[in-house]
């Protein structure tokens, strides 16, 4: 019975929903993230030859191939070695590739931040515990139960980040050591 009604119901005309607008997202192409393939797009091309013209794969399975033993095999059996080996298509914009692959290689910088939260739980185990690390395992505020090594290891972390540590040293004037060669028996 409930499915008629869930059938009767999807048939009604919905006055709340706009229907042009509705059908244009759902044809809507999206937009291109990378600047380098959004200058050489052409719409009046298909996203395939668009793609080939560029350089680029538009099925990964068909362009990497994956070797197989058998026709390997054959070839070195017959020791036909004028085989028919197919040369990628004609690229006509081959600027693109090599603009995507310089920026590909191009140094990063790190954006890696830790939560504000975590920052103020650091800092302030630190401030009253310095680095005894067994203390702060055992302090109310560890909510979540860490060990001493998953503190010390998130303290470490922190004081990698210069912005956040930089801060906190500013601040309080106390700067956390890092010892990396002192074993996990020493603390």
């Amino acid at each position: 019975m409930t499915k008629l009604r869930k059938q009767r119901k999807r048939k009604t005309y919905n006055h709340n929903v706009n229907r042009k607008r509705l059908r244009n997202k759902i044809y809507k192409q999206g937009n291109i993230g990378c600047k380098e393939v959004k200058v050489e797009w052409d719409n009046k091309k298909s996203m395939k030859t668009n793609l080939q013209e560029m350089g680029l794969a538009y099925d990964p399975n068909k362009s990497i191939k994956i070797p197989q033993t058998k026709k390997t095999l054959k070839k070195l059996l017959m020791n036909n070695q004028n085989s028919d080996d197919e040369e990628g298509p004609v690229v006509s914009k081959a600027h693109v590739v090599e603009a995507l692959e310089e920026d590909a290689k191009a140094p990063r910088e790190k954006k890696f931040r830790l939560p504000k939260g975590h920052v103020e739980w650091i800092t302030y185990l630190v401030e009253k515990y310095g680095d005894d690390y067994k203390a702060m395992e055992r302090d109310k505020k560890n909510y979540n139960q860490e060990t001493w090594k998953q503190i010390r290891q998130k303290i470490r972390r922190f004081a990698q980040i210069p912005e956040q540590y930089d801060e906190f040293v500013k601040r309080t004037k106390m700067e956390i050591k890092i010892n990396d060669n002192v074993s996990d028996d020493e603390i």
